[in-house]
C-alpha cells in the first residue's frame, strides 16, 4: 500500500492521530515513515515506545497534523486561502478581536459570522461523508480510483485514473523495469511518474548523481525524468540542486 492509499483510507481518528498501525508498525500518515513495535528508539538521551516516538517524528517532521493538513493543496482541503488563514489564526487559539485586527477586515462580529460558516462547512461535510459511505453499499458499477497523493501540486482531470487504467498503461510502457517512451498523454505520464516515484524512499536525501543514477536505469532522458518528478509534485529539492527527496 502506499501512502496516499493509506492516507485517503484512514478513519478520521487516525487522521487527527498522524499515523496507523499496520501489523507490528507504526506508520506515519503524512510521509510513510515506518517504526516498529516492541523497538526502543532514542531521542536526545531519551528512549521512546514506537507509539511516542511517531508523535515526536510527527511534531520534529511536520510540525503537526493540522500544520501539514493546512499546507495542503487547496483542491484537497476545499478552503479559499482566507478560509485557510482563519483556521490558522483559529487553531493559534487567537480571539476574535485579535484576528480582525491582524487580518483586518470588517469586525469582531465578522469573525463570528466566519466561524458559523466554517461550522456549517463541518456540518455540510458530515452529512457528505455519510451519503457516500450509504452509496458504497449500493452503487456496484463503481470504478475504483486511483487515490491523489496529498503532495500533488497539480489537480485536475489527469488525476481521473481508474487502477483498470493504471495497470494497463504500465503494463503497455514499461517492460522489464524500463520505460519505453514518454511521448504520453498527460494523464498517463502521471501513472507513469507516480511508479517511478517508488524507486525513492521518504525521510532519505539524494545526491543529484544519485537521483540520476536511479533515472537513467529507467530512462535514457533521465533529466526530463528529473524535471517532471519535481513539476508534479514527487520529488523535492534544494535550490541548488545539492538534495533531492521525496515530497511529503
Amino acid at each position: 500500500m502506499d501512502n496516499a492509499e493509506r492516507f485517503w483510507n484512514a478513519s478520521l481518528e487516525e487522521l487527527k492521530r498522524g499515523y496507523v498501525y499496520e501489523g507490528s508498525h507504526c506508520v506515519c500518515l503524512l510521509c510513510g515513515e515506518s517504526l516498529e513495535k516492541g523497538i526502543i528508539y532514542p531521542h536526545e538521551g531519551t528512549f521512546y515506545e514506537a507509539e511516542r516516538y511517531m508523535q515526536l517524528h510527527i511534531k520534529e517532521e511536520h510540525e503537526s497534523v493540522f500544520s501539514y493538513l493546512i499546507g495542503l493543496n487547496k483542491k484537497i482541503t476545499g478552503l479559499t486561502e482566507h478560509q485557510n488563514r482563519l483556521l490558522q489564526l483559529f487553531y493559534e487559539g487567537k480571539s476574535d478581536a485579535d484576528i480582525q485586527r491582524e487580518m483586518e477586515i470588517g469586525s469582531a462580529s465578522t469573525i463570528r459570522n466566519h466561524r458559523f460558516t466554517l461550522k456549517e462547512k463541518e456540518r455540510q461535510a458530515k452529512v457528505f461523508l455519510t451519503l457516500m459511505e450509504l452509496l458504497k453499499e449500493k452503487d456496484e458499477h463503481a470504478p475504483t480510483f486511483v487515490d491523489v497523493p496529498p503532495t500533488a501540486v497539480m489537480i485536475d482531470d489527469r488525476y481521473n485514473i481508474t487502477e483498470e487504467e493504471r495497470a494497463f498503461v504500465l503494463e503497455k510502457y514499461f517492460q522489464n523495469g524500463s520505460l519505453t517512451t514518454f511521448s504520453l498523454k498527460e494523464k498517463q505520464k502521471l501513472i507513469v511518474l507516480r511508479e517511478i516515484a517508488k524507486q525513492f524512499h521518504s525521510g532519505k536525501r539524494y545526491s543529484e548523481k544519485e537521483v540520476n543514477e536511479r533515472l537513467k536505469v529507467i530512462y535514457g532522458d533521465y533529466v526530463l525524468l528529473r524535471r517532471y518528478l519535481i513539476e508534479y509534485g514527487f520529488l523535492d529539492r534544494q535550490a541548488d540542486g545539492s538534495e533531492y527527496w521525496l515530497k511529503q
